[in-house]
């Protein structure tokens, strides 16, 4: 049993994502802060700052390292974050002469916020693709359908007749808008140190952050470990990706009930009324909508980072970030689905 439904063991099928869940798991975040590890390795080795040699051996342990879980999980819980007992253990996997070169002027949040870029900006690529195919069923339903009136509504009243193109046209246009933005996007890697400063690599620290951040393919910005800009910015996107396919369940919803200007297949059946043919997806998209817009409240919470380093604010992020992610990530799944499950739009 989980707490989560987005891995729950029967309602994950509803706001699950088998393809967008293994990015959140032990291994892939694991697996980020290694490459971490290695790619500050090669780049301090490049500006002279540790040998050559300890950045070839950092970036073998790190290839082949399988950290014991039980110690982590251990570690964690006594010290707030992973990164301390990682760092251990990958010293004793380099050897002892290489391990004073691992994790040189870095810190736990570096490591930990590096990691999570890696995977969103992955994410975000999906989330573009999606974009794009949802788009094209739209495109499609505009094709087949877009002459077709509708009845337009207006407070929720019967206004005057539109055609379906005029409602395809609203659903459509701001998921072009994101999936832009999804492109765009900037996953800077983190890299301040102990308190922002990197201070133990003096007039080298810009050059090696440039440097760190070619390697992992990430943006170089200034650190952002205690303005978090860009958490805000990303959930916000998320957020809004998830509104507007929630506009759209919606809308099907109440085609639906209407019962004469939308056919679909695929709906879902009740255990009392065998004629039912329930909207469940467009349902989940509002469900789903609306738990992004709460969840948002609270990243913008975390904005509130006291000082260097935030504790607090920092763990409300792991709380809410990974969850809005699935969510965004089950939003996007259904309306794909959905899309391509409309028989009939309108009337002739």
């Amino acid at each position: 049993m989980t707490a989560s439904p987005f891995d729950h063991p029967f309602l994950s099928g509803l706001v699950g994502d088998d393809e967008i869940a293994p990015y959140f798991s032990a291994e892939a975040d694991l697996r980020a802060m290694a490459a971490f590890e290695a790619a500050l390795a090669r780049a301090e080795a490049d500006h002279a700052v540790i040998p050559e040699e300890a950045a070839r051996k950092i970036a073998e342990a790190c290839a082949g390292f399988s950290p014991d879980l039980a110690s982590l999980r251990a570690a964690t819980a006594r010290d707030g974050v992973v990164v301390p007992d990682l760092v251990k253990q990958l010293r004793a996997a380099v050897g002892e002469e290489a391990a004073k070169s691992l994790h040189l002027g870095a810190t736990s949040q570096d490591v930990i916020d590096t990691s999570l870029m890696i995977r969103l900006k992955a994410i975000a690529f999906l989330f573009a693709g999606r974009l794009s195919a949802i788009v094209s069923r739209l495109d499609a339903l505009d094709r087949r359908f877009g002459g077709n009136r509708l009845m337009g509504h207006t407070r929720m009243q019967a206004a005057i007749p539109i055609t379906v193109a005029d409602r395809l046209a609203a659903w459509r246009a701001p998921l072009a808008i994101y999936r832009d933005r999804l492109t765009e996007q900037n996953f800077p890697v983190q890299f301040g140190g102990a308190a922002g400063t990197l201070d133990k690599l003096g007039s080298r620290a810009a050059a090696i952050r440039a440097s760190l951040a070619q390697e992992l393919g990430l943006t170089d910005i200034a650190q952002w470990q205690s303005a978090r800009l860009v958490i805000a910015d990303i959930s916000g996107l998320f957020a809004s990706i998830s509104g507007s396919l929630g506009k759209i369940g919606q809308d099907i919803a109440l085609l639906a009930q209407a019962g004469d200007e939308i056919e679909m297949a695929g709906g879902g059946t009740s255990s009392a009324m065998a004629h039912k043919q329930n909207p469940v997806a467009a349902e989940v998209l509002v469900s789903l909508a609306r738990f992004n817009a709460t969840a948002l409240s609270g990243i913008h919470q975390s904005l509130v980072h006291e000082q260097e380093r935030s504790g607090a604010a920092w763990t409300l992020e792991w709380l809410l970030l990974p969850q809005m992610t699935m969510g965004t990530a089950a939003s996007l799944r259904l309306a794909r689905e959905l899309t391509g499950n409309i028989k009939r739009l309108g009337t002739g």
